[in-house]
């Protein structure tokens, strides 16, 4: 794999030049929708090191290391026979070599002239019609870019000492001036000390104001702790922009392409290693524009994905109109809704809590990676814009979409879970499984390593204090997702809160829930109260499956290591999270070490295969190896609570580890009025459904086999400055059947678990279908979709299998051995969508989106977004007769005449290998893929040329005119000077 250092835009051209590490340049085709290498030229004998293609010019000058400029033609990317040679650019008298090329320019006053510049300091203006070198200059310190002034008379060089040297054609004898800009001034007059290299500058001119000079480095060396900088200097004004990351590369932007006019710049794109930021110009205390999503998904671990193909229409403008600041032109792509939820989720939950010191007032549910703020698992209605995050210290975050900034209090609420262990004994007398990998030893202190949750018996023992603490200060909130509701569950004894395994969340019943190993909580988010804080054994109440019984508390098995750590197996427990296992929990009493509770996803998928069948059970042995019963599943939805209902109500369901469905019934006030103030009630039905393994999805479908959606609000601006937008009332949008059924009708309820899949119909909960999706593995991840107007159970295994079944009758459609999963990245983010569309992260740089439907891979040519729109291209300013004549020629000059094949010869065949590029034969290939692609290309292909027509028709009637009125004014002034003799002008 090779990495690209160098790119250079056909500009308004749809092409580009990219040259690699491996000295070969690749012309890039990107007015297809499909990227493709049209052409690739590779050098054999010189490495590249610079490469310069001057603007509407077809020929592309490319500096080696060994100090030689050869030139390409971009049509046949292949070698001219002129080459400027190192030795002849320099004076004869000089007997060193000048270093590898470093800059490549042509001059702004005449295109014949090529500037060139060498590391050791020797810039070069070379003529190219007679072949010679105009004039040298040279510095004692390395050069390492040039830039020029838009007039051509002068220039300016960056150096390695953080100097800045400008120049003038008409005495290159020496700098016309040295500036080392963050040097130290000596007291004595000597020359300021040296800083660290100027690694790229550009001199950008203004018609109204001071020039802007801006550069990357160049700092003093004292100041080694220092972060990478970009130096804007405007007059006598210094400004230094300190970044987070190393600067890789930065570009001027500026009104115009021609450098032989004010640039009149307006802003600087700077490329980091990790993030991409744009600084506006404009402004005296040059602010960057806010992104409106990062740049780098990786800059933090990426815990949890989702994936929404089908969003409202109506979604993207306003996100857009938020996230889109300073941009002028929008989008109307199909393939939006992925950008727009990366412009959506640029929340940072860190706002909503105060920051704690390493090791002072530090939770003790320790987190991966020192991050108590990592999000786990989140929520999103996109439409009414709630968005919800639960994140790795037991928290819940509840967001509201606005587009106005506002100043805001966060509400904050604790709940308290406790699951008493020791209060309940099962059927069989208790046994020690073994661990994961099959032995029955303690886990070695390294294996602990990247563990999530840790208990410090140091100190009082802790009870009802959250994890984290929520900013009770104002706090100022940009548009876009802001924070309204704080959740947290709280300490129990002693015992830190477990992470929360399930989220889910409905706009229409304002509510929120989530579970974890030890119970459900369920939250009303309109009135910030907790409507159901209870543990999972209590919400089966008298359906209870299994008869537990109260026993007297049982002390802990402990065992002691060499080096003082105190390991205690709790009473055993699977804590399921995120689909994993986790078979034990270790205590540390003294030092620094950390008793943890290894929940993360670097649980080997094998030895969880190996290990499913003994904890992975909804029999009554189960119980005796899974004490706590994870809430893995959680959903809203309209349907029958209970038997023989005769109306559908407001209910959640809820799905545990063990397999368990419960069903919780909700009441909410009949009025929206009422709701504001009057008290939700919720309380389990007594429903108990049953399936192999932890419940992963539900899903609901009306009689016809239509998906039932769940109800929801319509979005509104909680921040508008509107008066009828802050009253309009809440919106909602209930499912309402289809006229050919009655209220009474049955329904389907889908549910999906590790294991199998059952399809129950409501109210009479009698199973109609069932299909055991796998014996031997278990499934990752099980979505209900649709898929080819239909509805379909989508299904990722952990052997690799992606699987569908149809609904509601579970009949296989598909089983495909898609990719084994080695990697619990692929686990972790692995998610399905509508349309046969899913996605995951192949490795921590790279989303892989992948389709299992023939109709959306037949359209995916079409669907695909356009990489080159064209542009008119402003026109070139008038120069003016005076400014031509003595300004310089400025004009262009015949490059093909020069270095074509005619005149200059051919290159040598062994400094550098053509190799034809199948682009062309790809783009064929994409242009024919269908109908309504030729049409929609000939379409967009004839309003081109009746724009360009139409620019045409309109530029020659503005000639004629212009020659008319020319016409006019001389016949004028030749009539009135007509008879006057030469003395009398």
């Amino acid at each position: 794999i090779f990495s690209y250092y160098s790119l250079q835009f056909l500009i308004n051209e749809g092409a580009l030049v990219s040259a690699s590490s491996d000295d070969t340049l690749h012309l890039w085709n990107l007015r297809q929708k499909r990227p493709a290498i049209l052409h690739s030229l590779k050098f054999n004998r010189e490495r590249i090191t610079y490469c310069h293609l001057p603007f509407q010019s077809k020929w592309l000058y490319v500096g080696t290391e060994r100090g030689n400029t050869h030139i390409v033609n971009i049509e046949s990317f292949i070698l001219s026979g002129y080459v400027i040679m190192w030795n002849k650019a320099i004076e004869l008298s000089t007997k060193t070599h000048p270093g590898p090329v470093v800059h490549l320019s042509d001059s702004p006053r005449d295109e014949g002239k090529l500037l060139i510049g060498y590391e050791n300091g020797t810039v070069v203006l070379w003529d190219l019609r007679s072949k010679r070198a105009d004039l040298r200059v040279y510095y004692d310190e390395a050069i390492h870019s040039v830039d020029w002034h838009h007039e051509g008379k002068q220039f300016m060089c960056s150096h390695s000492d953080g100097s800045l040297t400008l120049w003038n054609l008409k005495s290159p004898s020496r700098p016309f001036q040295i500036t080392i800009p963050h040097g130290k001034i000596q007291r004595d007059g000597k020359k300021p000390e040296s800083c660290k290299p100027i690694l790229k500058v550009e001199y950008k001119t203004c018609k109204s104001s001071e020039p802007f000079i801006i550069f990357s480095g160049g700092l003093s060396y004292d100041k080694a702790c220092r972060r990478p900088s970009l130096t804007i200097m405007h007059g006598k004004a210094i400004t230094v922009l300190e970044m987070d990351h190393p600067i890789v590369d930065f570009l001027t932007l500026c009104e115009t392409p021609y450098p032989n006019e004010f640039q009149e710049p307006y802003a600087v794109v700077v490329l980091l290693e990790k993030d991409l930021i744009v600084v506006d110009l404009t402004q005296s205390n040059f602010p960057i524009f806010e992104n409106p999503y990062p740049i780098d998904i990786h800059e933090s671990p990426v815990t949890c994905t989702e994936y929404f193909a089908d969003c409202p229409p109506d979604l993207i403008p306003v996100l857009y109109s938020v996230g889109a600041k300073h941009k002028k032109q929008g989008y109307s792509n199909k393939e939006w809704p992925i950008i727009t939820l990366q412009m959506l989720y640029k929340l940072k939950t860190s706002k909503v809590f105060e920051k704690q010191k390493l090791g002072e007032g530090k939770p003790t549910a320790e987190i991966v990676e020192e991050d108590p703020f990592a999000i786990q698992m989140m929520y999103w209605c996109p439409e009414s814009r709630i968005f919800c995050v639960a994140g790795v210290s037991a928290y819940v975050v509840v967001y509201r979409f606005s587009k106005h900034e506002v100043n805001t209090e966060i509400v904050s609420l604790e709940v308290r879970l406790q699951y008493d262990i020791e209060d309940i004994i099962t059927p069989e007398p208790e046994i020690i499984p073994p661990f994961p990998d099959g032995s029955s030893q303690l886990p070695s202190l390294k294996s602990l390593s990247g563990s999530t949750n840790t208990v410090a018996c140091e100190g009082m023992m802790k009870d009802s204090i959250p994890c984290l603490s929520v900013k009770t200060r104002p706090v100022r909130m940009p548009p876009g997702y802001q924070p309204e509701l704080v959740i947290q569950l709280v300490w129990v004894d002693g015992e830190p809160p477990q992470q929360i395994t399930s989220l889910a969340v409905n706009s229409a019943y304002g509510l929120v829930a989530f579970g974890n190993c030890n119970g459900l909580a369920v939250v009303d988010f309109m009135q910030k109260t907790v409507l159901l804080s209870m543990g999972t054994i209590d919400l089966y109440g008298s359906s209870d499956p299994y008869q537990r019984q109260p026993r007297s508390p049982r002390k802990n098995k402990q065992f002691t290591t060499e080096d003082g750590m105190l390991f205690s197996l709790v009473p055993f427990s699977f804590l399921i999270i995120n689909n994993c296992l986790s078979p034990f929990s270790v205590v540390s009493v003294k030092g620094s070490r950390k008793l943890s509770l290894p929940t993360d996803l670097k649980t080997d998928l094998e030895n969880r295969e190996n290990t499913f069948s003994r904890s992975r059970s909804s029999s009554v042995s189960s119980i005796d190896k899974e004490s706590k019963e994870a809430i893995t599943a959680l959903y809203f939805m309209e349907t029958f609570s209970r038997k023989n209902d005769s109306a559908v109500s407001p209910c959640l369901w809820v799905g545990t580890g063990l397999g368990m469905v419960l069903i919780i019934s909700l009441n909410l006030p009949a009025t929206e009025e009422l709701r504001q103030t009057e008290p939700v009630m919720v309380s389990p039905s007594g429903t108990v459904l049953t399936l192999k393994g932890a419940v992963l999805t539900f899903s609901c479908l009306d009689c016809m086999g239509a998906l039932i959606h769940s109800p929801y609000e319509v979005w509104r601006d909680p921040n508008s400055i509107d008066d009828s937008e802050k009253t309009r009332k809440r919106k909602l949008v209930m499912y309402s059947p289809s006229s050919s059924q009655d209220m009474g009708d049955h329904q389907f309820a889908v549910i999906c678990s590790e294991k199998q899949a059952k399809v129950f119909s409501l109210p009479s909960q009698t199973c109609l279908y069932v299909h055991n999706i796998t014996e031997t593995s278990f499934l990752l991840r099980a979505d209900v979709v649709t898929l080819c107007n239909s509805i379909c159970l989508a299904c990722f295994c952990a052997n690799g299998h992606i699987m569908t079944m149809s609904l509601p009758s579970l009949r296989p459609m598909l089983d495909v051995n898609y990719l084994p999963v080695t990697d619990m990245r692929i686990a972790r983010t692995f998610c399905f969508t509508n349309e046969g569309q899913a996605l995951y992260l192949s490795s921590p740089t790279e989303i892989q989106r992948l389709t299992y439907s023939q109709e959306m891979c037949d359209n995916l040519q079409d669907m695909l977004g356009d990489l080159f729109t064209a542009v008119e291209t402003p026109e070139a300013q008038n120069r003016g007769f005076l400014k031509g004549l003595f300004g310089g020629s400025g004009q262009t000059f015949d490059r093909e005449e020069l270095f074509g094949e005619a005149s200059a010869g051919k290159a040598s065949r062994s400094l550098a290998q053509h190799i034809p590029g199948s682009g062309g034969i790809e783009g064929m290939k994409g242009a024919a893929g269908g109908v309504i692609g030729d049409l929609a290309r000939a379409r967009l292909a004839l309003d081109e040329r009746g724009q360009r027509l139409g620019e045409l028709d309109e530029k020659t009637a503005t000639m004629m005119a212009s020659a008319e009125a020319f016409s006019k004014h001389a016949h004028e002034l030749m009539l009135k000077y007509k008879d006057k003799k030469w003395y009398q002008f």
